[in-house]
């Protein structure tokens, strides 16, 4: 039944009533057709329209000025113009969003006879446009906000991850020394430490180690452990009771669903006449690096180091080297030996810091630091993890 109404509609029918507007004017514009559902649209009758206004008459402001610039030039010299966007003023002065498509129909020897628009409602696309603008305003907002809120976070992180490293190494007789810490994310606090510290006498201890993941729980387990390690120090300087002192700290502190532990390697600094002896002790930590004045390098080895904090009685096992004039010796985390390299993604490794540290030697602390700070660089991505570098050295003989 409805299928055959459909068929009795009309031509007139159709075009009076069709779901978007029909409009045609002779060649100056003046309106000679109008269909009902543009005549609804805009809400005049139709003999206000027919033989008496110009399609542009139709158009707001800036719709005439469009229509004079650009439509009906490109209309004139191509014959036709498709979805033109354009705002028509309504009988209310209200403004109408429309696409406009304008077709030249010309005699039997190609002479313009009059134009034939069809015109389609853009209210609903308009308001589809403007909520899209809208949306993209307020994405563009939260990500400036966003943005803003992570400088100030890094900016934050970067003042509180330099709180927990000495502000500068102290300048200690006969001893050269130089550090360097590389953050591998801005967004994340990293748990590596070093220090360097008098003791009574004319004794000297350091520190360097690497706390067991990343965040504000990392840099609290750090605090601990720096404030654990300068107390113990004071008590009793041998490397050996200092760790097994922040072990107990650390075991006594973590010991819950919340386990937190570190690798440490700790030492003294005892002058012996133009040198300097040093002993020390690791606790889960890569060894020292020794470069020698006359030429080479090779690593001091400490076995039997296990982690801090993990178990209840480990067994550190002392170690001791006597640094000459000239002498260099590295302390270093793991983040280094550790990155990534080449297109394999092979560990930088500890047998390539050796070999690179023996082709710098003899080496200064300061060149040693800044030759490995150019290393860390050069990683990009490969480098994953925070990286700590401390350099001692004893001052060449001039």
């Amino acid at each position: 039944m409805s299928f055959s109404a459909l068929l009795e509609d009309s031509a007139e029918e159709l075009y009076e009533n069709a779901p978007c507007g029909y409009l045609s004017t002779l060649m100056d514009g003046t309106i000679a057709k109008i269909n009902g559902t543009l005549l609804e649209w805009l809400g005049y009758r139709r003999d206000e329209v027919v033989g008496r206004m110009r399609f542009s008459d139709l158009l707001s402001v800036g719709g005439k000025l469009y229509h004079e610039t650009h439509f009906a030039p490109l209309l004139h010299l191509h014959g036709e113009a498709k979805g033109i966007a354009l705002e028509l003023r309504t009988a209310t002065r209200d403004q109408l969003p429309v696409l406009v498509t304008s077709v030249v129909k010309r005699g039997g020897g190609g002479e313009p006879l009059l134009i034939r628009t069809t015109i389609f409602d853009a209210r609903e696309r308009r308001s589809y446009e403007q909520e899209l603008l809208r949306g993209r305003r307020i994405a563009e907002e939260a990500s400036k906000r966003a943005h803003a809120d992570r400088a100030r976070l890094q900016q934050a992180l970067a003042v509180l991850q330099k709180s927990l490293l000495p502000a500068a190494l102290p300048q200690v007789p006969n001893l050269r020394s130089a550090a360097h810490y590389h953050t591998a994310s801005p967004d994340q606090l990293g748990g590596d430490f070093y220090d360097l510290f008098p003791l009574a006498g004319d004794r000297w201890a350091f520190f360097l180690g690497d706390v067991c993941g990343k965040g504000p729980e990392a840099a609290a387990v750090t605090s601990l452990t720096r404030y654990t390690l300068r107390t113990a120090a004071m008590h009793n300087p041998d490397p050996v009771a200092a760790l097994t002192t922040l072990n107990a700290v650390l075991y006594q502190r973590y010991t819950g669903g919340d386990t937190r532990f570190c690798t440490t390697i700790f030492g003294t600094l005892d002058p012996e006449g133009d040198s300097m002896r040093v002993r020390l002790a690791a606790g889960g930590h890569p060894p020292a690096l020794i470069i020698r004045a006359d030429g080479g390098a090779d690593y001091l080895p400490t076995p039997g180091g296990m982690l801090i904090g993990f178990l209840p009685n480990p067994v550190f096992t002392p170690a001791e080297t006597v640094l000459r004039p000239g002498d260099t010796m590295l302390l270093y985390t793991d983040g280094l030996t550790e990155a990534r390299t080449g297109r394999d993604r092979a560990l930088y490794g500890e047998e390539a810091l050796c070999s690179r540290a023996g082709e710098l030697a003899p080496v200064s602390p300061e060149a040693l630091i800044a030759d490995l700070t150019d290393l860390l660089g050069s990683f990009g991505d490969g480098l994953s993890d925070d990286a700590a570098l401390l350099a001692l050295g004893v001052t060449p003989i001039p």
